[in-house]
């Protein structure tokens, strides 16, 4: 199945495929939720497959998949049973070097192995140099697909030698479509609210819909519309998003924070761009912070709502 926007990416990674010398790391580039991880396991099947030698149907012992582990022994469990679990904050050098290992073996299907990391982004400092030096001498037959939502968090040698395959944000038309067919249950002002959140990214609507962020979006929406003299609208902000939310929630609430500011500056007046983008410029940098960071959930979701008010009107701001 070709999900949207990938037709061209396809393209690429099957030219490359049939070319003469195929390159040995890509970078699956693109903001989150635009189904690149799908992209990159599908890739990686056609890649190791060959001829006359049968393919599995579920997991692939010539495909490595590098993601979060389970943050401990309790978490473990509960991805065991198949339960939703949380993770820990990076890829630990140890994975990298597990997986180096293996690498001084041959593949056990064919001549070809695929090394999947996502997100490459989440490599913690030490496991982004050892995979420099398989990336600087690859083995023979291996190839690296590194999912990035955010490509500059990656070393610059990593990704000078890396190929990018960029994957393009959806239109909201076609996100209308796709919430119809996926989310027919939510109501039309969910599913608009949902469309303007995502961006461009149909991972993320569809995200909008079943973490239930309506009620967040519209808070927000407030918040930047009218100020928050009285801290009233960070308190029912911080009640929304809960007392213990898990990271996902967090990372979720984050993200739309940043489109709800975004979206701003198409009806802004030119005197109030500087604020919006001065205040989307700290949630990104927020953003980056929060997977590495043990914030409090209360105390980042009242510095959300301070830097929405910031970029309210200007008669709107007092007590930010």
């Amino acid at each position: 199945m070709t999900m949207l926007g990938h037709d061209e990416p396809w393209k690429q990674w099957r030219d490359a495929c049939t070319g003469e010398r195929m390159h040995h790391a890509w970078m699956l580039a693109g903001k989150r939720g635009l189904g690149k991880m799908h992209f990159a396991l599908q890739a990686a099947r056609e890649l190791v497959a060959e001829p006359g030698i049968s393919q599995p149907e579920g997991g692939h012992p010539d495909i490595i998949v590098l993601d979060r582990l389970p943050k401990d022994d309790k978490e473990e469990k509960k991805r065991v049973e198949g339960k939703p679990y949380e993770t820990k904050r990076n890829i630990a050098v140890s994975q990298i070097r597990a997986v180096q290992q293996r690498l001084t073996t041959r593949p056990t299907l064919g001549s070809r192995r695929a090394i999947i990391i996502d997100p490459s982004d989440d490599l913690e400092k030490g496991a982004s140099n050892a995979l420099l030096k398989s990336l600087e001498e690859p083995p023979a037959g291996t190839y690296f697909l590194l999912v990035t939502h955010r490509p500059a968090r990656l070393l610059p040698t990593i990704r000078s030698r890396c190929r990018i395959l960029r994957f393009p944000t959806i239109p909201d038309g076609e996100l209308a479509k796709l919430l119809n067919e996926k989310a027919a249950d939510a109501d039309p002002a969910t599913q608009r609210a949902a469309i303007i959140a995502a961006n461009g990214s149909p991972g993320a609507a569809l995200d909008f819909v079943e973490r239930d962020l309506g009620a967040l979006y519209s808070l927000m929406q407030r918040i930047l519309e009218q100020g928050d003299p009285d801290f009233e609208l960070r308190g029912q902000l911080a009640q929304t998003l809960g007392a213990r939310p898990n990271r996902e929630r967090i990372q979720a609430t984050l993200d739309l924070s940043r489109s709800v500011l975004a979206n701003a500056l198409d009806s802004a007046d030119r005197t109030s761009y500087p604020a919006i983008v001065e205040a989307h410029a700290e949630l990104v940098t927020l953003t980056g912070q929060a997977p590495t960071y043990n914030f409090d959930a209360g105390l980042l979701v009242a510095e959300i709502g301070t830097l929405l008010a910031s970029a309210a009107p200007l008669r709107e701001r007092a007590n930010v």
